[in-house]
């Protein structure tokens, strides 16, 4: 298992909490939001997703990620 922080701008309340963990999710990976510092920890198996496939689901969500 890799685990990664990758900071997440555009979060500001609860609903965007749920928004990138259902994202992260939905992806093939655990992810817990920090909502204060605008960061989510990832832990993912890259064998069966990559962390580019992360990002953009959590873009596609309308996030922006650095």
């Amino acid at each position: 298992m890799q685990t990664t922080t990758l900071n997440v701008l555009g979060m500001s309340c609860n609903h965007c909490v749920k928004a990138v963990e259902g994202a992260v999710k939905e992806a093939g990976a655990e992810g817990k939001v920090d909502l204060g510092a605008k960061t989510v920890d990832v832990s993912y198996d890259e064998a069966a997703v990559s962390l580019d496939a992360i990002k953009a689901a959590i873009e596609d969500q309308g996030y922006d990620v650095l």
